[in-house]
């Protein structure tokens, strides 16, 4: 396993205790003594902390939107994507059949584990302390939000956004499968050959890859 300081370093906050972050990667099937109930804390302040997050940003948004934007981002994929970023499956504590099966690469895992050391972070630091750190990680994703486009998944809006200036439908293409069958991660590509964009996304179906890879061109070509 790496070190933990490099982890820590990307979420922008050093644990007093660092058991706790590794309670945190302990998957139940490494150990008996595991990351799950660390998840259920996790769950619970990542909810939060996003919906205090969204109601302070978009103080115009009725009740009913601001749910549908935080069950958006706290859904599995952004989560998956999150904790892919962070190359969170670099420090997981997997039982060896899920090592061998491609665990660490597993969405469900990943986003579980994500919610685990969120809420790690809350019980070695505070509230603040996972604040500021689901602040962090969700900064890009809460400032892409276009109230008047939620509704809208991010394969419309790009196409939309592309049409507008008569430019052609950007391609998806499918460049990996990896995992076993019952696991599966895919992995596509979505290209835009007039701007020269091309972006990638990850998902548990190519479906939600595709979602992920738009969601990665709308941010680099600034869709709003």
């Amino acid at each position: 396993m790496s070190n933990l300081d490099a982890l820590q370093a990307r979420l922008g906050y050093r644990f007093q205790e660092a058991k706790t972050l590794l309670d945190a990667l302990t998957h139940r099937s490494f150990a008996a003594s595991n990351n799950e109930r660390l998840e259920f804390l996790g769950d619970g302040v990542l909810n939060l902390c996003i919906g205090l997050l969204l109601y302070q940003r978009f103080p115009q948004i009725k009740e009913g939107m601001l749910s549908r934007l935080r069950a958006n981002l706290v859904s599995q994929q952004p989560l998956f994507e999150i904790a892919t970023e962070l190359h969170l499956g670099d420090w997981l504590r997997l039982g060896e059949g899920e090592m061998k099966s491609g665990g660490a690469s597993r969405p469900s895992i990943l986003a579980d584990a994500l919610e685990s050391v969120l809420g790690a972070t809350l019980l070695d630091g505070g509230f603040e302390a996972a604040r500021g750190v689901i602040a962090r990680l969700f900064e890009t994703r809460l400032a892409a939000i276009d109230p008047e486009q939620q509704g809208k998944d991010a394969k419309t809006r790009l196409q939309e956004w592309l049409q507008s200036r008569r430019m052609g439908l950007p391609s998806y293409t499918l460049r990996a499968t990896q995992g076993q069958a019952h696991a599966q991660v895919f992995v596509v590509e979505c290209r835009i050959d007039p701007l020269g964009v091309l972006t990638e996304g990850t998902g548990a179906s190519r479906k939600a890859a595709e979602q992920a890879a738009a969601e990665a061109a709308c941010r680099v070509v600034k869709v709003s």
